[in-house]
């Protein structure tokens, strides 16, 4: 018998019941990169209940996620990283699908998902795995590692690598604190604590 889902610790707000600054927030998600259709599910609907924090935070999100120099591949591998590196459920459901349609391998993903080092990804992919995998580690990264990325990257992507793990970090913190997974019919993708 499978293990019980922890139930979430915020209701869903619902739209006809919203605040001003909650509205203010829901339209700015669908008048985003996100598109209109956007439901407030997985951070969203966590940061309803604290709307001016989740209107700045989506803000860096569509940045983070839209508009830096680094490749959607590379963007996706680092955000699978940092959802297995916090067994984030509801980020990995969300993105591991993308990071395939982006080009992160099959195979690679899987290795992520079970924690193993992804030997057979691309060689940029295990340069940012190495990054990642060291900075969680040790809080900093050595001048080799760090090396690697920069001349993979460049400075102006190597800054974005990082303000994508932050903010990937952040949301991954909000989803496990408010335990926010996918929809009940989804598999989860790491074991949950009891």
């Amino acid at each position: 018998m499978p293990a019980k889902r922890p139930a979430p610790r915020l209701a869903l707000i619902d739209e006809q019941r919203m605040t001003e600054a909650q509205r203010t927030l829901l339209d700015a998600l669908r008048s985003g990169p996100r598109g209109a259709s956007i439901t407030p599910r997985g951070p969203f609907a966590v940061w309803m209940h604290a709307a001016e924090l989740g209107h700045v935070a989506q803000a860096l999100g569509g940045h983070c996620r839209y508009n830096t120099s680094l490749t959607p591949r590379l963007s996706e591998f680092a955000i699978l990283c940092t959802a297995r590196l916090w067994r984030a459920q509801y980020e990995w459901f969300a993105h591991a699908p993308i990071a395939e349609k982006s080009g992160v391998r099959q195979k690679t993903i899987e290795n992520l998902r079970l924690g193993r080092p992804p030997k057979s990804a691309q060689k940029d992919e295990r340069a940012i795995y190495d990054f990642i995998q060291e900075l969680y580690k040790t809080r900093r990264v050595s001048d080799r590692t760090y090396k690697k990325v920069q001349l993979l990257l460049g400075d102006k992507a190597t800054v974005e690598l990082v303000g994508i793990l932050g903010y990937y970090a952040l949301i991954s913190m909000t989803l496990n604190v408010f335990r926010m997974l996918p929809p009940e019919n989804e598999k989860l993708a790491f074991a949950e604590p009891h």
